[in-house]
C-alpha cells in the first residue's frame, strides 16, 4: 500500500514537471505584461525616470509581441478607444506612467514578481514564473486536500489530474496576471482554517490574498459573517474572529488609501471609454452608462461562465441530503450562497466574469462539493474526517 502511494506521488511529481515545462513554453502575451514589467523596474530602480522605464520595457517586449504596434481601430473592442489605447501607451511615457497605477493595487503580486527578478530571471520570465509556480502549488494543495477528504490515493490523483486540465486554471497559468497567485492564497487560507485549524496562518494567507486581488475582500466578508454564526461549531472565540477580520479589513483599507485611481475611473477605463490619463485628467462618470452596461452584460456574462453549471451540481447534491430541520443543511446552503452573493456583488463593482479571474470561486465550489459528497461531517464543523 505504501509502495503504491509512493509510486503515485512520484508520477504526480513527474506530471507537475511536464506541465510546468508546457506552461513555460506556451505563455500567452497579454498587454498587462507591459505594466507589470514597468512596476518591477520602478521598484528595482526607484530613481529611474518614467521615460527611461518606458523605453526599457518596450524595447524588451517588442520582440516578445510582434503585434505590439500593429493594433488598428477597426479591431473589435469593448471600451471605446481600447485598441488604439495600447498604441498610445507604447508611444507616450506619461500615459504609460499613469497606467501603472491601475496595476499597483496588487502589491503582493508585484512583490513576488520582483523577487523572481532579483533572483536573476529575465523580467518576462519573472512575471510568468509567478503564475506557473502558483499553478504547481495549487495542484499540490488540492492533492493533499483530496487525500484527507476521500482518503483514497488513486482517486485523489485522478481528480487532481482532471482539475489540472480545467481550462480556466490553465488560462490563468498562461497569463501575466494575479489570478493564479490569488487563487493559491485563497485556497491556502481556507485549507489551513478548516483543515489545519490554524486561524493565525489563515488570517495571514487571507491578507496576502487581498493584497494580491483586493476584490476577494467581498468573499472574505461573507465568509467571516458565516463563520460568526457557526463559531461554536468551529470552536473559535468571537474576539479572535473580529481581530482576524480587522487585519483583513486593514489590508483592504491600505490598498484603497494608496490607490490613486477611483472606482468610477477604473470602470470607465475597462468598460466604456478608455482613460488615457486616469489620474491627471479622467473623464466624468455617468451612472446611466454604468447601469446600461450592467443591464446588457450581467446575464450574458453569468451564462457564459461555469457558475450556472456548478449551481446545477450544487442543487442536485444538496437537495439529496437537505433537511429543513438540519442545521448542517442550512450551513451548506449559506456557504454556497455566500460564494454566489460575492460573485454578483463583485460583478456590480467590476462587471466581468472572465473565467480565468473566477478560478478561485470555481475551485472552492468544486472542492466543497467533493467534500460534501464524501463526508457526513458538516463542512462548517471543526473537523475533516471523511466517512464519519
Amino acid at each position: 500500500m505504501k509502495k503504491s502511494r509512493n509510486i503515485l506521488v512520484f508520477i504526480f511529481s513527474i506530471y507537475l514537471g511536464l506541465m510546468s515545462c508546457y506552461l513555460y513554453t506556451h505563455q500567452y502575451y497579454n498587454v498587462d505584461l507591459e505594466a507589470y514589467a514597468g512596476l518591477i523596474y520602478k521598484a528595482e530602480y526607484p530613481d529611474m525616470k518614467i521615460e527611461d522605464i518606458h523605453k526599457k520595457v518596450y524595447n524588451e517586449l517588442k520582440g516578445t509581441n510582434p503585434k505590439l504596434f500593429g493594433i488598428t481601430p477597426q479591431d473589435e473592442e469593448i471600451a471605446e478607444g481600447e485598441n488604439t489605447y495600447y498604441k498610445v501607451l507604447s508611444e507616450n511615457p506619461k500615459a504609460y506612467g499613469e497606467e501603472l497605477q491601475l496595476f499597483s493595487v496588487k502589491p503582493f503580486y508585484n512583490f513576488v514578481n520582483l523577487m523572481f527578478f532579483k533572483l536573476g530571471f529575465k523580467i518576462t520570465t519573472s512575471i510568468f514564473l509567478t503564475s506557473i509556480v502558483s499553478y504547481v502549488l495549487i495542484l499540490i494543495l488540492i492533492f493533499c486536500y483530496l487525500i484527507k477528504t476521500i482518503k483514497n490515493y488513486p482517486l485523489a490523483f485522478i481528480i487532481t489530474i482532471l482539475i489540472s486540465l480545467f481550462k480556466p486554471l490553465l488560462e490563468a497559468s498562461r497569463h501575466a496576471s494575479a489570478d493564479s497567485l490569488s487563487c493559491l492564497l485563497l485556497l491556502l487560507s481556507l485549507y489551513v482554517f478548516w483543515v489545519r485549524k490554524n486561524h493565525l496562518a489563515a488570517t495571514v494567507f487571507a491578507m496576502l490574498c487581498i493584497l494580491t486581488r483586493p476584490e476577494y475582500f467581498i468573499l472574505y466578508s461573507f465568509l467571516y459573517a458565516l463563520v460568526y454564526f457557526y463559531k461554536r461549531s468551529i470552536h473559535i472565540k468571537t474576539v479572535h474572529l473580529f481581530l482576524s477580520y480587522g487585519y483583513i479589513f486593514l489590508s483592504f483599507s491600505l490598498i484603497q488609501y494608496f490607490n490613486q485611481i477611483s472606482w468610477s475611473t477604473l470602470f470607465m477605463n475597462q468598460f466604456t471609454k478608455v482613460q488615457i490619463y486616469p489620474i491627471s485628467n479622467p473623464d466624468p462618470f455617468y451612472f446611466p452608462d454604468y447601469f446600461n452596461f450592467i443591464r446588457k452584460t450581467i446575464m450574458l456574462d453569468f451564462n457564459g461562465s461555469y457558475f450556472p453549471l456548478l449551481l446545477l451540481f450544487i442543487v442536485v447534491i444538496l437537495a439529496n441530503k437537505f433537511s429543513v430541520n438540519c442545521k448542517k443543511s442550512w450551513g451548506q446552503c449559506l456557504f454556497f450562497g455566500a460564494i454566489y452573493s460575492s460573485v454578483f456583488l463583485r460583478f456590480l463593482i467590476f462587471p466581468s466574469l472572465a473565467n480565468r479571474m473566477m478560478i478561485g470561486f470555481y475551485l472552492i465550489i468544486i472542492l466543497s462539493l467533493i467534500y460534501i459528497q464524501n463526508s457526513k461531517i458538516d463542512i462548517l464543523k471543526n473537523s475533516l474526517e471523511a466517512g464519519k
